[in-house]
């Protein structure tokens, strides 16, 4: 990577558990939410913030120039999956389920999906995980298949005003 390579390309990324299986309570929760963070700044991913549900992720960051979207998804997914069974966070053997969302955020959306990610716990109360996802694959130009997969609308579909 060379020093005059310059980049700010935020992502809100997404990934569930195994059949979407709730598996985290809130003390869990925090634990692979500190992880995340420790091991994104030990590979330099830069993190803003992450919020970890009972079945599903949420993280925004900003991707790095040597890297694509695919490698961080499976440095994350693969390495907390890991830590998260090496440590017996849950009683039973974890994996994360197949896939991820991946949605650009531009650098005046980043404070209101820091503040989306942050308010997941309330947010959760009113949708499920399946109705936001649906939704952002919506907002986002996607077509909307059923929870594992979606297929692109258009290449030029405009940018999304908003996350919510």
């Amino acid at each position: 990577m060379s020093i005059h390579a310059y980049s700010r390309c935020w992502l809100h990324l997404i990934w569930g558990t195994l059949n979407r299986e709730g598996m985290f309570d809130p003390a869990r929760a925090a634990k692979v939410s500190n992880f995340l963070t420790d091991y994104a700044k030990e590979k330099n991913i830069y993190m803003k913030i992450n919020f970890v549900n009972t079945e599903h992720v949420h993280a925004l960051i900003d991707l790095p120039t040597g890297m694509t979207i695919e490698q961080i998804v499976k440095l994350l997914k693969g390495a907390s999956s890991h830590w998260i069974n090496e440590q017996n966070i849950v009683a039973e053997r974890f994996a994360w389920g197949r896939g991820y969302g991946a949605f650009s955020v531009s650098q005046s959306g980043v404070d209101e999906v820091c503040a989306y990610i942050a308010n997941q716990a309330e947010h959760h109360r009113i949708k499920s995980f399946s109705e936001e996802y649906q939704r952002l694959a919506t907002v986002y130009g996607l077509i909307w298949r059923n929870e594992e997969t979606v297929e692109m609308v258009s290449v030029a579909s405009p940018p999304p005003k908003s996350p919510r």
